[in-house]
């Protein structure tokens, strides 16, 4: 893919997941063990510890199933196991296609072993410490279409693949040239936290499950202080908030029941699609998103960093109130001129990070907070 191309599509799927999964997701339940996340469920079996992965597309139906242990097996325990997928941990050699996969290896402290990433340039996460980087096996070739050839050149002891279908092509090459795939579908989950459960699953493949749970619990227990602070605050004259920008005809804009709808809904935000449930992100006409935000107090996640480059885009951004007010912020903060931002990789695991910034500009009087992601636009 050239790099014109790439920009493209990373700018489409950008706007795309702010506002939402453009997929609609099965209605699955919460996986025992769990405090949010229905995609994966860890739990012991004899000698092994069980990881699930489930399908997003299909209520229950499940997309792979790994048994891990930590030690070798003996013939006849090779035997036993025929047909299933057995997993050595911990994971020493590891491969990813996504830069949320990186954030989940960060956060675990485990950028050593990573051994090959893809599209590397949009990698917010310092990756000096990365086998590949002195193997010199990093890049791996584009995330749509990694180079299957330089997987298997990198040996690695897994390959994190985030799933975009049911039949998923990716995944079926490389498992067909032997290597060995994870699922990690956290993109699907709708509920902030759900997202960041999934470093749990991460975790047992490192052997680092008490590292991933302390770090899930200390996330989940800021973002649920913080959300009741909020709620404490009241519902009267909740701020309005509107989100993207029109791209070539389109503004997509987050349903109530988004990773996006359920952060406003949560930072005490006023929101016109909140009461709109389903999951999947909305389709709107410049037009219609005039009607439906014109008025709007704050406008978070356009994809540019001046009012001048959204004015450029199309003189009708100019109309809305929050641009005229200057309370318009995009989320690049932390990013690189390649196009890398850690609200993809950081972010994914700390959802209360996310949660604070938008509070902060909210309320930008009841919450004193340091802006991680979020930037008002000059």
């Amino acid at each position: 893919m050239r790099c014109s191309q790439s920009r493209l599509v990373l700018i489409v799927l950008s706007l795309i997941m702010l506002a939402g999964c453009a997929r609609r997701s099965a209605n699955i339940d919460l996986r025992e063990g769990n405090r949010y996340a229905t995609g994966f469920s860890l739990y012991d079996s004899a000698r092994y510890r069980v990881a699930v992965v489930y399908s997003p597309w299909e209520r229950g139906a499940e997309m792979a199933r790994y048994y891990l242990t930590c030690d070798a097996m003996d013939a006849d325990e090779s035997a036993r196991m025929r047909g299933r997928t057995v997993v050595r941990v911990p994971l020493r050699r590891i491969g990813v296609t996504s830069c949320t996969h990186v954030g989940f290896l960060d956060a675990l402290d485990a950028i050593g072993g990573l051994i090959g990433v893809c599209n590397p340039e949009l990698v917010y996460t310092d990756l000096s410490a990365a086998k590949g980087l002195a193997e010199g096996t990093l890049n791996l070739g584009d995330a749509m279409a990694p180079d299957v050839e330089r997987v298997v050149s990198a040996r690695p002891d897994m390959m994190f693949v985030s799933t975009y279908a049911q039949g998923d092509a990716t995944s079926a090459r490389l498992e067909k040239m032997g290597v060995p795939v994870l699922y990690i579908n956290e993109w699907m989950e709708q509920h902030p936290l759900a997202r960041a459960e999934w470093v749990r699953l991460v975790g047992a493949f490192l052997d680092r499950e008490a590292v991933a749970d302390s770090v899930f619990d200390a996330v989940s227990d800021k973002y649920e202080t913080l959300r009741g602070q909020v709620a404490q605050w009241g519902a009267e004259n909740k701020p309005s908030i509107m989100s993207g920008q029109d791209f070539r005809g389109t503004w997509y804009v987050p349903a109530g029941n988004t990773f996006m709808g359920r952060l406003f809904h949560d930072a005490g935000a006023a929101y016109k699609y909140e009461d709109t449930m389903h999951d999947g992100s909305i389709p709107l006409t410049l037009e219609q998103a005039m009607t439906d935000f014109a008025e709007a107090d704050v406008w978070i996640g356009v994809n540019v960093r001046s009012r001048g480059e959204l004015a450029r885009i199309d003189r009708q951004h100019t109309m809305f109130r929050a641009y005229r007010t200057g309370r318009v912020y995009h989320l690049m903060r932390r990013s690189k001129p390649s196009g890398a931002k850690d609200f993809w990789e950081r972010g994914v695991v700390h959802p209360d990070e996310i949660l604070g910034d938008i509070v902060s500009v909210l309320y930008p009087d009841s919450l004193a907070w340091e802006p991680v992601f979020i930037e008002r636009l000059q």
